[in-house]
Parts: structure tokens; C-alpha cells; sequence
């Protein structure tokens, strides 16, 4: 399994960004796919998670700002970032599981990208 995240960069306040996540070699019929990030100094901790049923779970910060997604045909995962805030700037990791109940924690993931930077400045 291999999941490569492209998309970050540097964005000022109230800025968008769309995440990428190109998964490959994932081909469970059932599964949970998570965003997480980790702030310097700080543990990894979940954003946004989709599974096969295209149920999605979002930490209560990004509510409302963030959203995620799922192009099976791609066999890509996004996520769309508005409204960006410093506060959102981690590297942002994409994480994948054939557990669909899996939710945000990074506990229950057992495939992980490399991450991606995201720099949100004032």
C-alpha cells in the first residue's frame, strides 16, 4: 500500500487549499481513509475521515471548513481547506485502514503517507 499526499503550500488567512491523497495498492471493498496532521511539539491528531459507505467524521475545528473526499475512480482522497486559520498550519499526513469503523484516531490506521506541509500565516 502506498498513499502519497500532494497539495500543501504556504496560504494566508482565509485562504483555501486542496489536499490530495493518490492511493495505491489499497484494494479493500471496505475501509476507513483519514486526514490527520501534527503541529510542531504536538501529537498527531485526526481532521477528517470517509469511508466506504461515504460516511465522514471531521474534528469539531474544522467543522464547517473543511471538507473531505473521495474519487474511487482516481483511487484519490481530498480535502478542501477554507477558511484557513494560522492555527491549522501541521504537516498534514493521509491515512488509510480496512477497518471502516475506524474514525480519528491515528491508533486505528495502519497505512500512512509521507505528509504534506500546510503554512497558514496572519
Amino acid at each position: 500500500v502506498q498513499l502519497v499526499e500532494s497539495g500543501g503550500g504556504s496560504v494566508q488567512s482565509g485562504g483555501s487549499l486542496r489536499l490530495s491523497c493518490a492511493a495505491s495498492g489499497f484494494t479493500y471493498s471496505r475501509y476507513s481513509m483519514g486526514w490527520f496532521l501534527q503541529a510542531p511539539g504536538k501529537e498527531r491528531e485526526g481532521v477528517a475521515r470517509i469511508n466506504n459507505f461515504a460516511r465522514t467524521s471531521y474534528a469539531d475545528s474544522v467543522k464547517g471548513r473543511f471538507t473531505v473526499s473521495l474519487d474511487n475512480a482516481k483511487n484519490t482522497l481530498y480535502l478542501q481547506m477554507n477558511s484557513l486559520k494560522p492555527e491549522d498550519t501541521a504537516i498534514y499526513y493521509c491515512a488509510a485502514d480496512r477497518r471502516f469503523w475506524s474514525l480519528l484516531s491515528s491508533d486505528d490506521y495502519n497505512y500512512w503517507g509521507q505528509g504534506t506541509q500546510v503554512t497558514v500565516s496572519s
